[in-house]
């Protein structure tokens, strides 16, 4: 007969700590990602099936038949169109600021670079901005195409091809990053064996490199095509009918409106999740395969490649510098009109002697003439950036939960990568692993749009709480936020942990500290820099996020990105807010500014190793000793 073992002090193995604290981690983890992950979701499916008709039966089909008979299939129709597009001209356009400045020797690639890296410091609301602000009906660059062909339509910046024009600039961040890191990472000996058996130029780009960035540029067409098919900003603001923003749309209309608008949302958004769970299986299929590449022992730094035919060499160079112009001229205008008087940025006309800072700071009184005559005044209808209660607020509001999400995506993450490297090769890491990366198989206006309609009630799973009431947006926009970033932590921070030496956590163990000691002070402090990064980023991101504000429509919920884009729409009403425009170039200015200094902390100053540091470190302290001595000279003189 089998006697129950009990420990020195009584108590029986199985009530010992450590096994309690397993069962409480794991009914917690259960209960996180069925209930904000998996429940939510099979909501929306479900009302699908469950839309009832006129009389009042449930018709499991209607929304189907809708579907096809109705005008939604022009809404798939159109993202799939803008996707396959994206495609073309995105890899064009990313590999060509590539090759421009990490290949070939182009003159100024130092400048290009910066210019082409823009992006990165703004996107979305803001970047949608700053090309509207050049080019619809009354942009700057459309002004000076009128009085040049007078016939030219004013409207010629809307639908398909401004949005097509806006994604593809929006769109090659992603080729800045990886695939420069890729280009600089091939190995130059190969590119100089080719050349010495005589290859040309060209042809060792052919046959050479690009066959080594095709893993890369695999990676960067799906998610550019993602991308694209999960379009938000750009074609609410420049008026191209997708599927993100009629699902916004349809969320906040009701059956007195139209017909099943809560489960024609719900059908588009599964038909979006359907397109993300193919594209991301054949995505992770292709990289499973491998890539393999044969390279020398003694690895070669890559050399930029001349241009040898004159005629080719300047063709290159004026077309580096026209992307160049394009890429700079919307951050310059902005720049230079956030510091101009709300009428001249209003008439897009530079006035020299106009410049304030009115949009950024105080307030000032608008003085008008009624129709009777008489003068009136409307106090503070000019306001800065950090002078109105709005955009303060906004600011406010989104600095807090993008900070609450990007923390709680890094602790959550840095805990389970934790234990999934403590129970390597068992299926409960592979689980937890997959959970984590589940939000990644689906759009994130799905996940949105199901948090939006599930938890607008009184919901069992969280105590009967109505998180969609009021202020309690709030906490639903964290929890989407921390959702959608979960997969992107993931995958940063399990890298990081591989950076860990086994023999660390051995040692510790040795000397008597305990699991959780040895987390806190040998391999906290290793993961650390990356986990910064990883909040960094994600903060970056959630802070001037728009899509997902938008599905959340709500006063208590309203983000900066949501103010800025109802910025201009309030431009003048009533005689209030008459310096909008300005204030949101202000704003824009604003946001390069926080973007710019997080990248340069993450990929300045947090990329560089301790010994780089140490002597930049003595660099300094060479220069201020070398002044202090020079002073001290003149001092005795």
């Amino acid at each position: 007969m089998q006697k129950t073992v009990s420990s020195p002090g009584g108590k029986r193995d199985w009530l010992n700590p450590s096994l309690l604290y397993k069962i409480f981690g794991g009914v917690l983890f259960a209960y996180l990602f069925l209930g904000f992950m998996v429940v939510p979701c099979l909501n929306t499916l479900t009302s699908i099936f469950t839309a009832k008709d006129a009389a009042g039966n449930t018709d499991p089909l209607a929304v189907i038949r809708f579907f096809l008979a109705g005008s939604m299939p022009s809404f798939v129709w159109n993202s799939v169109k803008l996707a396959v597009c994206l495609v073309v001209t995105v890899n064009v356009v990313g590999i060509s600021i590539v090759l421009l400045t990490e290949y070939f020797d182009i003159k100024g690639a130092k400048i290009l670079r910066l210019g082409y890296m823009t992006t990165l410091i703004y996107s979305g609301v803001a970047l949608v901005t700053g090309y509207q602000f050049l080019y619809d009906s009354n942009g700057i660059i459309t002004k000076w195409m009128v009085e040049m062909f007078p016939d030219i339509n004013k409207q010629w910046f809307s639908g398909f091809n401004a949005v097509l024009f806006t994604m593809t600039f929006a769109c090659t961040s992603n080729h800045a990053l990886f695939l420069r890191n890729a280009i600089r990472g091939i190995d130059y000996n190969t590119v100089e064996a080719a050349r010495n058996l005589g290859a040309k130029p060209f042809k060792v780009l052919l046959k050479v490199v690009m066959p080594t960035l095709l893993p890369t540029l695999f990676s960067l067409t799906v998610m550019t095509f993602i991308t694209g098919l999960c379009a938000m900003s750009a074609p609410t603001l420049l008026g191209y009918n997708s599927i993100n923003p009629e699902i916004v749309r349809l969320a906040g209309s009701s059956v007195a409106d139209e017909a099943f608008p809560q489960a024609r949302a719900a059908l588009l958004s599964i038909i979006l999740a359907m397109f993300t769970m193919i594209l991301l299986t054949v995505l992770n299929h292709y990289e499973r395969k491998g890539h393999y590449l044969s390279v020398s022992k003694t690895k070669a730094k890559l050399v930029k490649q001349k241009i040898q035919n004159p005629a080719a060499n300047v063709l290159a160079h004026i077309y580096a510098y026209v992307l160049f112009i394009i890429y700079m001229t919307p951050v310059v205008m902005i720049l230079v009109f956030s510091f101009q008087n709300w009428a001249s940025v209003r008439a897009k006309v530079l006035n020299p002697s106009e410049w304030t800072l009115i949009n950024y700071f105080g307030t000032q009184d608008y003085q008008y003439t009624r129709s009777n005559g008489k003068t009136a005044t409307r106090y503070n209808a000019i306001s800065g950036v950090f002078s109105n209660e709005k955009t303060v607020g906004g600011i406010q509001l989104s600095f807090v939960l993008a900070a609450i999400a990007a923390a709680l995506a890094c602790v959550i993450v840095v805990v389970a990568v934790n234990y999934i490297f403590k129970n390597k090769n068992k299926k409960r890491a592979v689980v937890v692993e997959s959970c984590l990366l589940f939000p990644w198989l689906l759009p994130t206006i799905l996940i949105c749009y199901s948090f939006r309609i599930f938890f607008n009630g009184e919901v069992w799973y969280v105590f009967n709480q109505n998180l969609y009431f009021r202020e309690n947006v709030r906490i639903l926009i964290i929890l989407a936020y921390t959702v959608v970033k979960l997969p992107f932590a993931l995958r940063m921070i399990k890298a990081a942990f591989y950076a860990i030496d086994d023999e660390l956590e051995d040692a510790a163990r040795n000397l008597g500290a305990s699991g959780l000691v040895t987390f806190l002070k040998v391999k906290l402090p290793i993961v650390l820099p990356s986990v910064l990064a990883v909040f960094a980023l994600n903060f970056n991101t959630l802070f001037t996020e728009y899509d997902m504000g938008a599905t959340f429509q709500k006063s208590e919920g309203t983000t900066y990105a949501m103010v800025m884009q109802s910025m201009t729409n309030e431009e003048g009403r009533d005689s209030m807010n008459m310096n909008a425009s300005g204030r949101r170039c202000a704003s824009t200015v604003f946001i390069m500014l926080v973007s710019g200094l997080i990248l340069y902390l993450v990929y300045g100053v947090g990329a560089r190793d301790l010994g780089e540091r140490l002597e930049r470190r003595e660099k300094r302290r060479r220069f201020w000793r070398k002044i202090t001595g020079r002073a001290g000279k003149d001092v005795k003189a």
